[in-house]
C-alpha cells in the first residue's frame, strides 16, 4: 500500500511512536512533530525497534523503505500537505488546545483533525478547533503497530463525511474499527475496562480475592475465548436462557463506587509507575519490568498472527 497520502502525528512519546510505525506499514509517509525536544532525539531509534517487531512477525519486509518515508521534525509547518493529523499528547485540555491552534494554522481546511485521547470527550476538545466539524476521536490500543483495534468517535459537531473517510481508512490499516457516532466519555473500550477495574479493586479491598487471584480468574477464564469472540458473541456461544437468572442475582451485587480506590491512591503518593520503574501493584526485582516490556513484545507478534487467522471474516468463511 505505498503511496498513501501522508498523515501527520503529533507526540512522539510511547504511543505516538507505536502510532507511527503502523502508519508506515500501512504505506503512509509520515510527518511527525515532536513537541518535547526529547521526543525528537529518541523517537526515531523506538520507531525503528518497533518496526524490527514488526519485522520479527512477518508483517514486513526490509525496515529502510519504511524509515525513509519518516520526517520527525519540531516544526509544524512540516504538517502542509496532510490529509489527516492525529494528536496523541498528554491528556491536558490546554495543552491540546495549543497543539490544535498550531495544527490548524498550517493544513488544509479540510484536512481531518484526530485526537488519541482515552480520557476527555471530544465534544469538549473540538471546541478547540477553528472548523470542529473534521474533528474527531481516533483512539488507538498500545501497540498500534499490532493490535486490529481502533476506536473512532465523533463529537457533537462531528461532520459523519469525515468519520467515515476514516472508518474507511483504518480497515486499510489492518484494523477492525468501531465508529462510536455519540460522543460518551471514555468511549466504548475505556467503559468496559473501567467497569472490570472498578469491580477487581472492590473484590480485593473487602479480601474477597488477592491481586493474584483475580489476574488468574481474567487470564484464563476471559483470556481464553477473547480474541476469537467478543462479549455477546460469547453469551450467544453459552446459549443466553442462564443469564435471565444470574443476571438479577449478580447485579445489585457488583460494586457501584464512584470512588478512587485507596490502592490506586497509594500507588500515585509512591510515584509508581509498574514496569516502567520496577514499582507496581506487583514486587518486582531490578530489570523485572523491562523482562515484562520483552514478553509482552512476543506476546504481541503471537496474538497478531492468531487475531488475524480468527478474524471476523475469516471465521465466517470456516462456517460456510
Amino acid at each position: 500500500m505505498i503511496n498513501e497520502p501522508p498523515v501527520g502525528v503529533v507526540g512522539l512519546g510511547l504511543m505516538g511512536s507505536s502510532i507511527v510505525a503502523a502508519l508506515l506499514l500501512a504505506g503512509h509517509s509520515v510527518k511527525a512533530i515532536a513537541p518535547l525536544a526529547s521526543e525528537a532525539a529518541e523517537a526515531p531509534g523506538r520507531i525503528e525497534g518497533q518496526l524490527r517487531q514488526c519485522r520479527e512477525a512477518g508483517l514486513v519486509g526490509a525496515l529502510p523503505p519504511y524509515l525513509g518515508m519518516l520526517t520527525v521534525s519540531e516544526d509544524y509547518a512540516a504538517l502542509a500537505g496532510c490529509q489527516l493529523v492525529i494528536e496523541c499528547v498528554i491528556e491536558r485540555p490546554e495543552i491540546k488546545a495549543s497543539v490544535y491552534a498550531k495544527i490548524t494554522a498550517v493544513v488544509a481546511a479540510d484536512c481531518i483533525v484526530g485526537s488519541n485521547t482515552s480520557a476527555i470527550p471530544i465534544s469538549e476538545l473540538q471546541k478547540h478547533i477553528d472548523t470542529p466539524a473534521r474533528f474527531l476521536g481516533i483512539h488507538w490500543a498500545e501497540p498500534a503497530f499490532m493490535t486490529r483495534f481502533l476506536e473512532i468517535t465523533c463529537g457533537e459537531q462531528t461532520d459523519p463525511v469525515f468519520a467515515e473517510r476514516v472508518f474507511r481508512l483504518a480497515h486499510r490499516w489492518g484494523k477492525e474499527p468501531t465508529l462510536l457516532r455519540k460522543d460518551i466519555r471514555g468511549f466504548i473500550t475505556n467503559r468496559l475496562m473501567y467497569a472490570v477495574y472498578r469491580e477487581i479493586f472492590s473484590q480485593i479491598e473487602t479480601g474477597h480475592a488477592t491481586a493474584e487471584d483475580v489476574d488468574k480468574a481474567f487470564r484464563y477464564d476471559a483470556g481464553s475465548w477473547m480474541t476469537l469472540m467478543g462479549i455477546f458473541r460469547r453469551m450467544d456461544y453459552l446459549g443466553l436462557k442462564d443469564f435471565n437468572a444470574i443476571l438479577p442475582r449478580l447485579f445489585p451485587q457488583l460494586s457501584n463506587s464512584t470512588e478512587v480506590p485507596e490502592i490506586m491512591q497509594r500507588m500515585v503518593r509512591e510515584g509508581a509507575r509498574g514496569v516502567h520503574n520496577d514499582h507496581g501493584l506487583y514486587p518486582y526485582e531490578p530489570g523485572e519490568g523491562q523482562q515484562w516490556d520483552d514478553a509482552f513484545a512476543r506476546f504481541n507478534r503471537e496474538i497478531h498472527q492468531l487475531a488475524a487467522e480468527y478474524s471476523a471474516g475469516k471465521v465466517k468463511a470456516y462456517l460456510q
